[in-house]
């Protein structure tokens, strides 16, 4: 076994921090500063928020030039890349002088993290897929409000039933559902679960899309755009932005990351539910984390900085910004999540890791991905069926995989 020594922490410690974020999320973070200042006076915190492009831009840059941020936010299917280049810490020195301390995180949210030589991060929340609902326009169409019983044929009829006819300019006044179809964890990868069907195999050496579990899926939600026409087309969609809050859409799947924007909704109510059912049920999850640079200077320090954030008093102020569920058991089933401001069945969220899939992550996960959406994109705006695309698409995919 090889001993990883842990340095020791120097006389006064100034620590760089750079996330991915909103200008409301800064105003959370440096209260979660603020408080680990008070607790560790030796320890100042310089926090960088930016949006999501110039985040991995700047962070590629900032570690080619041998100077990146101490502590840095990372998502986990990128996570495999940078643990390739050898630039993250290990934590596992850290954490096995913290016993028990990995007993309160869910375990699913760990599971992108760990490695065999180590953990090189730790998650800061999670996110699971649920569905938004509009319950005024459940009721003027007389129907009752979505639950657990539901399934996709259920989530179809409905859609037909919200689906107002178009006017004469071919614009419905509202839709059934809204599907944002960009990225694989906000309805896609669910349907291809459901059906008993998987992205990649376990060991991410073959694209599984190609097969028919997998292929009905991505048809069927092409469907309901397409065929059934309950659902605004991929521009149609890009016109109107969010065609949930907006109110022409009484439907939508996604995270909770959404519940603040939909908070400032004031023309119509709105609650959420589990995601229908498929032949079996299904949700994916991920989890956004903090790692530390190997080449921070400042390792103790940042040690002790992902501790406080990760760690209860962290993980309570970042709750109450109410983007995401917190990866604390103990938080995420107390008053702190459950009865936050916005009053909606929150559990919903917790209750779907208990069915829930990892969103795939491996080295070279975001060419992989942007070859994939280029692919679907044809099956989106009704250029190729599933069938066909996914069998030209997956051998060329294949090749992005990682290697053996």
């Amino acid at each position: 076994m090889i001993a990883i020594s842990v340095p020791a922490l120097s006389a006064k410690s100034n620590l760089t921090f750079m996330m991915w974020g909103l200008p409301s999320e800064l105003k959370v973070y440096k209260q979660i500063v603020s408080s680990f200042e008070q607790e560790n006076k030796d320890i100042t915190v310089k926090v960088i928020v930016v949006d999501w492009d110039t985040y991995w831009n700047k962070l590629q840059a900032q570690l080619a030039g041998g100077n990146p941020p101490d502590v840095f936010a990372m998502d986990a299917p990128l996570y495999p890349d940078y643990y390739s280049r050898g630039v993250l810490l290990n934590l596992k020195p850290y954490l096995d002088r913290e016993k028990g301390f990995l007993d309160d995180f869910f375990p699913i949210t760990l599971q992108a993290y760990q490695k065999p030589d180590g953990i090189f991060g730790l998650p800061r929340d999670f996110q699971t897929i649920a569905l938004y609902y509009n319950k005024d326009h459940f009721k003027a169409a007389g129907l009752k409000e979505p639950d657990e019983t539901w399934t996709w044929e259920t989530f179809r009829q409905a859609c037909k039933k919200l689906t107002v006819d178009a006017n004469k300019d071919g614009k419905p006044e509202k839709w059934g559902a809204w599907l944002d179809l960009t990225d694989m964890e906000l309805i896609w990868s669910e349907l291809v679960w459901q059906n008993g069907g998987e992205i990649v195999n376990k060991d991410f050496t073959k694209v599984m899309l190609d097969q028919p579990a997998a292929y009905e899926a991505l048809q069927f939600a092409a469907d309901l755009v397409w065929k059934d026409k309950v659902a605004p087309n991929p521009s149609r969609a890009t016109q109107y932005g969010d065609s949930f809050k907006s109110g022409l859409a009484a439907m939508t799947t996604t995270g909770h990351w959404m519940v603040p924007d939909y908070a400032e909704i004031k023309s119509f109510k709105w609650g959420v539910a589990p995601l229908p059912k498929g032949k079996i049920r299904a949700t994916s999850v991920n989890c956004a984390g903090f790692v530390i640079a190997k080449a921070s200077k400042q390792q103790e320090a940042a040690w002790k900085f992902i501790k406080h954030v990760c760690g209860p008093k962290g993980q309570t102020e970042l709750t109450k910004l109410g983007f995401a569920c917190p990866v604390l058991k103990s938080i995420a089933y107390s008053d702190v999540y459950l009865k936050q401001a916005v009053q909606i069945n929150h559990r919903v969220f917790l209750d779907a890791l208990s069915y829930a899939h990892v969103k795939p992550s491996f080295k070279g996960f975001d060419e992989f991905n942007t070859n994939l959406n280029q692919g679907l994109d044809l099956i989106w705006m009704h250029k190729k069926t599933a069938k066909e695309e996914m069998a030209t698409l997956v051998p060329q995919l294949d090749k992005l995989l990682p290697k053996p």
